[in-house]
């Protein structure tokens, strides 16, 4: 197994106010993704997985194939980015989690995304 980071990945969340219903505890936000292939070969997203944790410190575990519903490959230099929700019973969290990635060769790789904030703006300090 090759440890040089082949695989880069960027978050951006932002609340949605829209579709949130604070007097009702639920708070929603988006996400978009960015993964970057910066390896030699190209890789293939096949399964995620999250630890999302509310403000309380309840977590949530999420695990699945691929990304909204794609399993997608990304040739070497190249992108994928994608956008996707989460649901909070606080105005804050946090989310962090994992790829599992397949490159070329058939080599898997574990792909880490760094934990994110969930905040409304109003609420970070």
């Amino acid at each position: 197994m090759n440890d040089t980071p082949r695989v880069c990945v960027q978050v951006q969340s932002v609340y949605i106010e829209s579709q949130s219903a604070p007097d009702e505890d639920r708070y929603v936000y988006a996400y978009t993704i960015t993964i970057r292939n910066l390896g030699r070969s190209s890789v293939q997203l096949l399964g995620r997985y999250w630890l999302i944790t509310n403000g309380n410190g309840r977590e949530t575990e999420v695990r699945g194939e691929g990304v909204i519903g794609e399993q997608p490959h990304i040739e070497p230099g190249g992108e994928y980015q994608y956008t996707s929700g989460a649901v909070l019973e606080t105005p804050m969290g946090t989310m962090q989690g994992h790829y599992q990635m397949v490159d070329s060769e058939g080599e898997k790789l574990r792909v880490d995304i760094p934990v994110f904030r969930l905040a409304i703006a109003s609420h970070i300090h």
